[in-house]
């Protein structure tokens, strides 16, 4: 067994976007395994990992898995077993659970649900993922900003974020140094217009509006893996 590569603190998180694979395609001669898959994801469940599934509108994937766990290990096999079910991944993020510099003080109820969250939260089916990053341009450059007014800025932010308590769950994990952009946004929310509601009023703020670079949008359903099979046709 390989020794677990874990945080030292919070969990390891991995965003996989798949497209499944019909029998005797063009790609492949072998289809999306349904059972394969499925078992996939309980073996991912019965190691005390977290796995959120959710159908993707639009071309671009399929069906998205959020694994959340404390091994990187784990989560690497998790990969493979997907992959080798049929699944096709066409897009990916690694990432984990932080807690922002701007947030010092937090209460440990909310450290732990930042470090440590429970997914996905019941009632809110409608599911969105981005990663983003802040500037770094000649002109406008984030971190050539003093602390105190990153801190303002953030804290500006945050309000704006906090408005939507109750109608969107958003959980910001750090991806700094292991994947392309510096944080992952997943939402969650009980309507799509929440989901367009809550970017679209925290882009205004300057923290976002001036120094804010985003990434490929995917939106879709959270249900169990079984419902989404059945919206996607998977026998």
């Amino acid at each position: 067994m390989s020794e677990l590569i874990s945080p030292t603190t919070g969990l390891a998180v991995l965003h996989l976007f798949c497209k499944t694979k019909q029998e005797n395609d063009e790609q492949s001669a072998r289809g999306t395994d349904r059972q394969a898959v499925i078992q996939a994801v309980k073996k991912i469940e019965e190691q005390g990992d977290q796995v959120v599934t959710a159908a993707i509108l639009g071309h671009k994937a399929d069906v998205a898995f959020m694994l959340l766990g404390n091994d990187w290990w784990r989560l690497r096999d998790a990969q493979t077993s997907l992959a080798q079910s049929g699944l096709e991944i066409v897009d990916s993020y690694v990432s984990l659970t932080e807690i922002s510099e701007y947030a010092a003080g937090l209460p440990e109820q909310m450290r732990n649900s930042r470090l440590y969250p429970e997914l996905p939260p019941p009632d809110k089916p409608a599911f969105c993922f981005y990663p983003m990053s802040k500037r770094r341009d000649e002109q406008v450059n984030w971190f050539t900003l003093p602390f105190e007014e990153r801190l303002e800025l953030m804290h500006e932010h945050g309000a704006s974020g906090r408005a939507f308590a109750g109608r969107v769950l958003q959980v910001i994990t750090g991806s700094t140094g292991v994947d392309d952009f510096e944080w992952g946004v997943t939402l969650f929310a009980e309507h799509p217009d929440d989901l367009k509601e809550v970017v679209y009023t925290m882009r205004y703020d300057k923290a976002s509006a001036i120094y804010a670079d985003f990434g490929p949008f995917y939106a879709g359903v959270v249900n169990e893996l079984e419902v989404v099979f059945e919206h996607l046709s998977i026998n």
